[in-house]
């Protein structure tokens, strides 16, 4: 067995999100000079169960073997119509994550860092694409170069979000979005702090709302309290002749 071949298959399993659980069967196989195998793993996401198996393929002498893609398949046990399968290519021991596989599967976008065939380096936030399949029903993937002009930070900017005022917080939630999560926020208002989860839409150069029980909503009912500066003093007496007897609390709505 070529272990320095052993040895980058396994780093490149630890790196993808898979672990190290499958090391002792893909040096049992590889051992074993078997030309072509397949590794089942499962994981747990957000109480939902993905299931993988990975391809593995020995070269033309059998003594290198490569990991060229794994398959992910999102199980509904109440309803297996909805099952949610995909396949994901594997290049030189990198490529969409375990996490990440889940994450576009569930209709999220995800930042990645790719190359391009002269090798250079570019960003692109990518998504499934439903509507277009290949031959054997394979979603393709929607590619928004960096050159299309989404940038998530800018997005969320002015928003009144909580997490973005503190530099370790901040950080931590825009690795989250570019990871393809919906990523809980926190907003500050009159009524107090409200809760929501939010994940990136580069396609919309946007991001999309859901409430705590994850269920989609609006943008416009993100609710931010007006606040509207008086510039000087005699403004400020105008808007207390102007107002009217009874008190009225308003509220305008942040568009995110």
């Amino acid at each position: 067995m070529n272990t320095q071949n052993a040895e980058f298959l396994k780093k490149s399993l630890l790196n993808l999100g898979f672990g190290d659980k499958l090391n002792a069967e893909l040096d049992k196989e590889m051992a074993a000079k078997t030309p072509e195998f397949k590794l089942g793993l499962q994981h747990e996401f957000n109480q939902k169960t993905v299931d993988y198996t990975l391809h593995f393929k020995a070269g033309d002498n059998k003594d290198m073997y490569f990991f060229n893609k794994y398959d992910a398949t999102i199980s509904h046990k109440d309803d297996p119509a909805k099952d949610i399968n995909q396949s994901f290519f594997i290049n030189k021991g990198s490529g969409i994550t375990a996490k990440e596989a889940f994450n576009l599967m569930e209709g999220r976008a995800v930042h990645k860092q790719l190359y391009n065939l002269e090798g250079q380096k570019y960003q692109s936030w990518l998504t499934l694409d439903d509507k277009n399949l290949t031959e054997n029903g394979n979603k393709k993937i929607k590619h928004y170069h960096e050159n299309y002009g989404y940038d998530i930070a800018k997005v969320i900017a002015g928003k009144g979000i909580k997490e973005l005022e503190d530099p370790k917080a901040k950080e931590e939630l825009m690795y989250s979005l570019k990871k393809g999560n919906a990523q809980q926020i926190t907003i500050g208002g009159e009524d107090g702090d409200k809760k929501y989860f939010i994940a990136a839409n580069p396609q919309f150069k946007t991001v999309d709302l859901y409430d705590y029980q994850m269920k989609k909503i609006k943008r416009e009912e993100l609710l931010h309290p007006e606040q509207k500066p008086v510039r000087n003093l005699k403004q400020r007496g105008q808007q207390k002749e102007d107002a009217p007897a009874k008190k009225q609390s308003r509220k305008a709505k942040v568009h995110v």
